[in-house]
């Protein structure tokens, strides 16, 4: 060997990682040693500073053209491991021929290189024997034909961690005898990394004698990629007692997180699949999961007739095929792979893998050779270009199909990832496809359904609120989002005789057109229970009774349990007093004219459909200008809000002055609602309004036939002190006949009412609480013909019974004409 440079020998490096009685070197990429334990001194005779700095190649007893690492060994530079016999050379000249293991890492200051490892010249290792299941000492005893058959990787270290014994499978691991490894530590064995954790736990293992699992990634000699193993170590103990060194054992459970991950990426493909209708969206949650952890690039493109809206085209499907690009994604920015941009058509002519895999209607893999390469670029010479440029080795294509009708397709594509796709790889590609479309499929159809299900809701729901005098209302009606479905969410406000007014909001359990059908049902029956002027208590007993009747009539394949909440408010401009009575529904927010905005302390009864359970009525003086506000759950509750939070925020929001009722429904909506509410939603905000004095006058009528002729008297000096002269003669005629029926049917007390709304309304009260009914008088008769004549002059009439009797109402039109 050439005489050392003397600038070498100032060199100092530490010493390469290894037991003292093994031999190691540590080699750079340009093959000079640097680093030389004392190990290999012993081996060939050199110092350290007699060897680092100069060429490896050097040592070699046999040079050969081409040797790589410098020369180290027939290690090839693109391999991360090489093992093999190897012949050096002496100090003194002698040859010596060595097991030799080269590893490629990170060695001395942590830059490329490699790390050589040879077994030096040393005494025998001390080894206790093994517990054996017998006696016998002799080879192929049973312990020792256990431990070589063992069915894991097993392996035997000592108290310094070196490899003692090994058994089949850790020799079919390492890709070495157990001769070749003995007196090695397991980062020489496999490399430094995750090893090295490996052997922190070993070390600890002897320490405290406690068993330890962990799980941990290693490759294996020459694999191309790493493994995944779960490692169990145990401390051994000698016929002393003491802790002789450790039992490793390994199980490979790469196939087991496999299988893992692809169920973790299914479950996530079909959370994310399944949160939205939309078809291009659904398309890029697919691509979004698949790439990067399933493919390097994905693409999805769906059937043209699809975002047309048509129906599937009949008959089987002929090439070439035009399909529309609905989404891509790449590990590469940009997505340089695809040939066509989202949102444009693609022509796949005849015979090319995308067109093959609709037609045959099954998933194909292709591992991209050069013959196969050519092929296509025969048939579709721009995309097999693109695979060409950017080195797609492994494709997947599946196709998207649904209720046997083709969708469209997916392809994934590997050109980063050095592993090919394999045959589990291939059934995940067509669960993944399979899911979306399935998504696809139902987006269309329930979309239909639902524009079908608003259509009919929009169409129960009161087209604009009437003009009330008791009443000024703002109202809002915000449906679910797309995926939540319509719901039955309603509200209305009705018009009473003397000028009251009642507000109601309910909401129907279920979504869909059943929920907004029975929602139409819910709100007509309210009508006609207002209309015949039953106080908030009875009105909602009687809904009661209908909601139980349509549950029991309800088909068996409908919706699910049936059952609806309501709230129901009743409000006289005249008294200002408010009856309110609520089904299972929040409670109303009330707010003074100038106070803050608070729930009312309402007895809320049970949700209606539960039957022969009362409803209380709460009563009580609304001041004027005092605001009401009644709403669905929907408005204050939320997943992503805590409990009391949203009626909190909307006290708030209620509290603060805004210009108008219409400006508070939105100030409201702003504060509480995200972009696509979970749960449909009904708001009305009534602010109260009271009826002047002036426009109201009572008379006590006493049960008397001469007081007919005083309440005319009384009637036409009102009339002409409001101006309305041109109804004296229809007003008195209606005052006489229902004053006179009062008197000879009723019972005292009996009093009269004018009421100037926007209509002229007169009411006569008695304590008898039998309503009057129409009959048709015979041509001799001397009565019977009185009601029939003021239903024929009044705009409308009615009855409504008290606690104390009842009241008959009759109003008419003053518009003109």
């Amino acid at each position: 060997m050439t005489p050392p440079d003397p600038a070498a020998r100032r060199v100092r490096p530490n010493p390469p990682p290894g037991a003292p009685d093994l031999a190691t070197a540590t080699v750079d990429d340009h093959g000079v040693v640097t680093g030389w334990s004392e190990g290999a001194r012993r081996l060939l005779g050199y110092r350290a500073e007699e060897v680092v700095g100069r060429a490896a190649g050097e040592l070699r007893a046999e040079k050969t053209a081409g040797d790589k690492a410098g020369g180290a060994g027939p290690c090839p530079a693109e391999k991360p491991r090489w093992s093999g016999r190897v012949a050096l050379c002496h100090r003194d000249g002698h040859r010596v021929e060595v097991e030799l293991l080269a590893q490629r890492g990170p060695v001395g200051d942590g830059t490329a290189g490699w790390l050589l490892v040879c077994a030096a010249p040393r005494e025998p290792l001390p080894q206790e024997p093994l517990p054996r299941e017998s006696s016998s000492q002799e080879p192929g005893a049973p312990a020792d034909r256990a431990f070589a058959q063992c069915p894991c990787v097993l392996a035997l270290f000592d108290t310094d961690l070196r490899l003692a014994r090994a058994n089949a499978d850790m020799q079919a691991a390492t890709a070495r005898s157990e001769e070749q490894m003995r007196g090695l530590r397991l980062t020489e064995l496999v490399g430094r990394g995750e090893s090295e954790r490996v052997e922190r736990a070993m070390r600890e293992v002897l320490e405290s004698g406690e068993r330890f699992e962990l799980e941990t990634h290693l490759r294996r000699p020459g694999g191309s990629r790493e493994h995944a193993w779960s490692v169990s170590l145990a401390p051994l103990a000698g016929r002393t007692g003491g802790r002789c060194g450790v039992c490793f054992a390994a199980r490979d459970t790469t196939a087991e997180q496999e299988a893992r991950q692809r169920l973790l990426l299914l479950s996530e493909a079909g959370a994310r699949l399944d949160s939205t209708l939309d078809l291009d969206r659904i398309a890029l949650e697919l691509v979004e999961v698949a790439v990067p952890r399933f493919a390097d690039f994905a693409s999805v493109d769906l059937l043209t007739f699809l975002h047309r809206g048509d129906e599937p085209p009949e008959g089987p499907l002929r090439e070439p095929i035009t399909l529309r690009r609905a989404a891509h994604r790449s590990v590469v920015e940009g997505a340089p792979e695809a040939l066509v941009g989202v949102g444009e058509l693609a022509t796949h002519p005849q015979h090319s893998p995308t067109a093959a895999c609709l037609i045959e209607g099954r998933a194909a893999r292709h591992q991209v050779t050069e013959p196969l390469q050519a092929h296509w670029e025969a048939k579709d010479p721009g995309r097999a270009a693109r695979i060409r440029e950017h080195g797609a080795h492994s494709v997947i294509v599946a196709p998207m199909r649904a209720r046997g009708v083709t969708l469209g397709t997916a392809l994934f594509a590997r050109h980063r990832t050095s592993a090919p796709f394999t045959e589990d790889d291939t059934m995940l590609a067509e669960e993944l496809t399979a899911r979306a479309a399935v998504c696809v499929d139902n987006a269309p159809r329930y979309l239909r359904e639902r524009m079908t299900a608003e259509t009919l809701q929009r169409s129960l729901l009161p087209q604009e609120l009437p003009e009330l005098t008791a009443l000024e209302i703002a109202s809002r009606y915000l449906p679910a989002g797309a995926w939540a479905g319509v719901g039955g969410d309603w509200f209305d406000a009705i018009p009473l005789s003397g000028a009251r007014a009642a507000v109601v909001v309910g909401d129907v359990v279920g979504r869909g057109v059943e929920a907004a059908a029975t929602m139409g049902r819910l709100r007509s029956a309210v009508r006609i229970l207002a209309d015949i002027d039953l106080p908030p208590g009875e009105l909602l007993t009687h809904l009661d009774d209908l909601v139980t009747r349509l549950s029991s009539d309800q088909h068996p394949e409908s919706f699910g349990p049936f059952g609806a909440t309501c709230v129901y408010a009743v409000y006289d401009p005249v008294s200002r007093h408010c009856a309110i009575a609520a089904a299972g529904h929040p409670a109303p927010l009330v707010a003074g004219p100038e106070g803050t905005a608070e729930p009312l302390d309402l007895p809320t009864g049970p949700p209606l459909g539960l039957g022969g359970l009362p409803f209380e009525v709460m009563e009580t003086d609304l001041p004027e200008g005092s605001l009401l506000a009644l709403y669905t759950n929907g408005l204050i509750d939320g997943r992503e809000r805590e409990i009391g939070e949203g009626l909190e925020t909307l006290r708030e929001v209620l509290s603060r002055p805004a210009p108008s009722l219409e400006a508070l429904c939105d100030n409201v909506l702003r504060a509480l609602l995200p972009a696509r509410p979970d749960d449909d939603i009904a708001l009305v905000l009534a602010r109260t309004r009271a009826l002047p004095a002036d426009r109201v006058t009572t008379w006590d009528i006493p049960p008397d036939a001469a007081a007919v002729a005083e309440a005319r008297r009384n009637t036409t000096g009102q009339l002409i002190a409001w101006g309305l002269e041109e109804t004296l003669f229809t007003t008195e005629l209606i005052v006489s006949e229902l004053v006179t029926n009062a008197i000879r049917y009723g019972r005292p007390p009996i009093r009269l009412r004018l009421i100037r709304d926007r209509g002229l309304i007169c009411e006569v009260s008695d304590a008898n609480s039998t309503a009057p009914h129409l009959r048709r008088a015979r041509v001799f008769d001397e009565g019977g013909r009185g009601l029939m004549l003021v239903a024929q002059m009044a705009t409308r009439w009615g009855t409504r019974q008290s606690a104390d009797g009842k009241t008959i109402w009759v109003e008419q039109d003053l518009a003109p004409g």
